[in-house]
């Protein structure tokens, strides 16, 4: 079964997004987690907009990078610089991505901005899902 890890500094944002969305469209027969350098829990802004298309990750929560999970894993994606800097060393046998999206728990502007820029982000992360499960087939 291939393992995908998801990873940003905090695991408050993009990775829990990606990882709500992988789970979704690449459905059981992949292994699906997240983490971050750091645990900064997980944003209400978030869960908001995943709701939004009808997927719950209000259940998740916040973790750091688990070395064991890293090293077995197929895929790991980096969603920011600093997590793909700071990434601790894997097996070459893991195949890296990195999609530097912006920080949308940085976005600034009323409330309405700033879930404007929460949607803007999970779409591209959307898509780029979409576009790992068209590669698996």
């Amino acid at each position: 079964m291939p393992q995908i890890y998801f990873l940003c500094t905090g695991n408050s944002c993009r990775s829990q997004m990606a990882e709500g969305l992988a789970r979704q469209v690449l459905g059981p027969e992949w292994r699906v987690a997240s983490a971050g350098l750091e645990t900064h829990g997980l944003n209400p802004r978030a869960v908001q907009v995943m709701a939004e298309i009808g997927i719950d990750i209000s259940q998740q929560t916040s973790k750091v990078i688990d070395p064991n999970y890293l090293a077995h894993c197929d895929l790991v994606v980096t969603l920011c610089g600093d997590a793909r800097d700071r990434c601790p060393v894997t097996p070459p046998t893991v195949h890296k991505q990195h999609w530097p999206l912006p920080d949308p728990a940085q976005a600034t502007g009323s409330a309405a901005q700033q879930l404007a820029v929460f949607r803007a982000v999970r779409d591209q992360i959307r898509q780029r899902v979409s576009q790992l499960a068209k590669i698996d087939q």
